[in-house]
């Protein structure tokens, strides 16, 4: 299995093990509403675009909503589980555009219980997420009012992006990935001019 299924089934295990009214870091959305987001994704191509484009939202917002009240929790989860159907994009895309989708709303499902802890990974997965801090914090920081290094507590930089007084965050890779993509609930560390930290703390964040 590549690291995307990998997530992909611990996704669907832990969702499973929730349930499908559960808070996520998604905003408001339950677990149920963050299931008809995969689906979609993956299965509507008709929907899935105003996933990012703001002026296609509402439609988008409609069908997730429609799906979500639809269809069984466990037919949700099963098709999440199946993976991108043939004729989606994603079916070839899979191992690269996944992983960081997968561990994420892994983690926003984990992380929105109380006394949650990060979970430890094996090198590959390790690995993978760290490609993926690098590639996507181009996109999700890209406004950054600073100039900031990603690091891993032994001092690998991952990615640094912005402009301005420079400011360094600290964490596991997976830590640095759950920051760039908006969330709060991370593990990680700050250093730099305080102001500057807490500009960056404030800043936007996220696609």
């Amino acid at each position: 299995m590549t690291v995307a299924q990998r997530e992909r089934a611990a996704l669907v295990t832990t969702m499973r093990g929730v349930g499908p009214d559960k808070p996520t870091l998604c905003g408001d959305w339950t677990t149920r509403d963050l299931a008809a987001h995969l689906v979609i994704r993956e299965r509507r191509l008709d929907a899935a675009p105003g996933i990012l484009v703001p002026r296609l939202a509402g439609y988008t917002e409609r069908v997730q909503n429609q799906v979500a009240a639809e269809n069984d929790w466990n037919v949700l989860l099963d098709q999440i589980a199946a993976g991108p159907p043939l004729l989606s994009p994603f079916k070839l895309l899979d191992p690269f555009v996944n992983v960081a989708e997968m561990f994420i709303h892994h983690e926003d499902v984990r992380r929105a219980e109380s006394g949650w802890q990060p979970r430890e990974l094996d090198g590959e997965t390790t690995a993978s997420v760290a490609k993926q801090v690098g590639l996507m914090s181009r996109l999700t920081m890209s406004k950054a009012p600073a100039r900031v290094s990603l690091r891993t507590p032994d001092g690998t930089t991952l990615a640094t992006v912005g402009k301005g007084p420079e400011v360094v965050v600290t964490g596991a890779p997976g830590e640095l990935l759950m920051f760039i993509s908006g969330r709060d609930e991370a593990k990680i560390e700050f250093s730099g001019d305080d102001s500057a930290v807490q500009a960056v703390r404030d800043g936007e964040r996220g696609l």
